[in-house]
């Protein structure tokens, strides 16, 4: 069995929890920590876990809002933690000795009942890495901080049972936005971060008899609206919204569960 949650998801931070269950043993994974450690903490607790109870933190890239304090509670409770070789030197090469491990596309990682499987994305990053995870029967594709749809994210996402999406801007929205050409131009970019549309393309592309959860998520406070999001998924997987639900920045979502 498998269940997921966010402690947040937005440019404020992100944090994602994914548990795997298998007979009388448990492993989880937190995948980024954009947050501060007293923030982190806090989240924690409101999930139920305390940070003893996280067996590995992946970090997907080198900005704040999702390697946050990951380095600093992977050495105050002496967890494993994995990156890229890339986000490693972009962080300036920090020293995590018995702990640090390189991760890159297409290897398979095993942590105790879960199987991570990082794939590669086009991001305004050194070397970024979003993630797979498995136990084997059910799995969990998540796809965030991306600009661009590529043929190698949508195969790397093919078979998942849940999907949490970037959903970051409704391209009208952004275009009239009080934002600088510049940052405009980031955002929306193909190094930049996935829109309503091109988030909708991409489930489109992976929608199977067995994807039981979709999620919205890293939605722009300024540049989008949950609705407007939520109305592109649906649309993409045939039907309306209520089948899909969005993360928010302040609490992203509580434990879904998948059997």
């Amino acid at each position: 069995m498998i269940r997921f949650c966010s402690l947040g998801s937005g440019s404020g931070g992100n944090a994602t929890l994914v548990e795997g269950s298998e007979g009388i043993t448990t492993t989880r994974v937190l995948v980024d920590c954009g947050f501060t450690l007293r923030e982190f903490d806090a989240r924690l607790a409101r999930s139920g876990l305390e940070p003893d109870d996280i067996d590995a933190i992946f970090v997907t890239h080198e900005h704040g809002d999702h390697i946050g304090s990951a380095l600093s509670l992977a050495r105050r409770n002496g967890i494993r933690v994995w990156m890229s070789r890339g986000t490693w030197r972009a962080v300036g090469e920090p020293a995590l000795p018995g702990l640090l491990n390189f991760a890159r596309d297409g290897q398979n990682i095993a942590i105790g009942d879960l199987l991570l499987q990082p794939y590669t994305v086009p991001h305004d990053a050194e070397e970024p890495l979003q993630p797979c995870l498995s136990d084997g029967a059910l799995r969990l594709g998540v796809l965030t901080d991306a600009g661009s749809m590529t043929p190698h994210l949508v195969e790397r996402l093919q078979g998942c049972h849940a999907l949490l999406l970037e959903t970051n801007h409704d391209r009208d929205m952004l275009a009239n936005s009080r934002y600088p050409a510049s940052l405009k131009a980031r955002i929306g970019g193909r190094f930049g971060h996935l829109s309503n549309d091109t988030a909708a393309q991409i489930l489109a592309g992976c929608v199977h008899a067995g994807l039981r959860h979709v999620v919205a998520a890293h939605l722009s406070l300024e540049n989008n609206r949950p609705e407007l999001a939520l109305a592109a998924l649906g649309h993409a997987l045939g039907g309306d919204a209520s089948d899909i639900r969005a993360a928010g920045p302040a609490w992203g979502f509580d434990w879904l569960e998948m059997r």
